[in-house]
């Protein structure tokens, strides 16, 4: 196993110089003169905006200006935003609560798939299955900001069960509202994957052979069927984390969440080559980290699974 951490580990340093490569490029090709939108409706002078383009080195060749920032990444500088801040700093605000609303997002979307997913596929054919199956393809079908601009009408502003926007109170307890929209948003299709698995599993001989030693359905089901069923909701609920902690801007956006969406979104737009590509190269790494986590996973799930040396 060692060996395979190792290996999984080393295709972490391709994937780094090629997901910065890539995404400075398409920040450095975008149209339009980021010093000039600093300005807004103000005529800065041909002296302020050389110095400026001096300043973050946008002067320099487009290749100068990706070793200039790679050298300053190796030697603990992401380099700042236009607006004089360390990215480092901006990073380490805006990143852990994202990263408790993905957390949370995740927890209730996993959750919902394994109880749903489970009662379904031992009710295939009756009607919580199909009533869970219409349900999902709704859920599927709707627009994430749909469903956020309707919990926080009745949820926060009719029932008054949660605050209609986070804004400084971000902790856990702020976060629980836009994590149930991310959540349910995203169950349905891990809720399908679960329940056509299960019945998959139910089908298997190791099952059959389990009732026919006499062990009741209450050991049979959580033991031999939801174990072996779990391979391919843990694989879509790595995916969706890694989607989550991008930033989930547009409902960070709906409920004011001062997370990496808004941030990225607002970088994006300003042409911030060094926050753009210093927060895509955090998740590109964390993103390898959690799917390692979860290849470990699967040889504790599934037994008959194991690691090349």
């Amino acid at each position: 196993m060692v060996g395979y951490i190792v290996k999984r580990l080393l295709q972490v340093i391709p994937v780094f110089f090629g997901a910065t490569l890539l995404i400075y490029f398409l920040v450095f090709a975008m149209p339009g003169d980021p010093i000039l939108a600093m300005f807004g409706q103000r005529t800065p002078t041909e002296s302020q905006l050389q110095a400026l383009r001096d300043q973050y080195h946008l002067n320099e060749p487009f290749i100068v200006q990706y070793l200039l920032y790679m050298k300053g990444v190796f030697t603990g500088d992401m380099g700042q935003t236009f607006s004089g801040q360390d990215v480092s700093t901006v990073l380490a605000r805006t990143l852990p609560v994202t990263g408790r609303l993905a957390v949370m997002a995740i927890a209730i979307e996993f959750c919902l798939s394994i109880i749903i997913g489970t009662a379904s596929a031992l009710r295939k054919g009756k009607a919580l299955d199909n009533i869970m199956l219409i349900v999902s393809l709704i859920f599927v079908a709707m627009p994430v900001f749909v469903l956020a601009f309707l919990a926080q009408y009745f949820l926060a502003v009719q029932f008054g069960w949660f605050k209609p926007t986070v804004g400084s109170d971000n902790d856990w307890g702020g976060l629980w509202l836009p994590a149930i929209v991310l959540g349910v948003s995203l169950f349905a299709t891990s809720m399908r994957l679960m329940r056509g698995s299960v019945i998959e599993t139910l089908n298997q001989d190791w099952v059959r052979t389990a009732y026919s030693k006499g062990l009741s359905r209450g050991r049979v089901i959580p033991v031999h069927v939801l174990r072996n069923s779990l391979i391919p909701v843990i694989t879509n609920s790595a995916t969706n984390f890694g989607v989550l902690l991008v930033g989930a801007t547009v409902t960070e956006g709906i409920f004011n969440v001062p997370g990496v969406g808004n941030t990225l979104y607002q970088a994006v737009i300003r042409h911030e080559n060094a926050t753009v590509v210093s927060f895509v190269t955090v998740f590109v790494i964390l993103y390898v980290l959690v799917n390692l986590v979860v290849d470990l996973l699967y040889g504790l799930l599934d037994p008959r699974i194991r690691y090349a040396k």
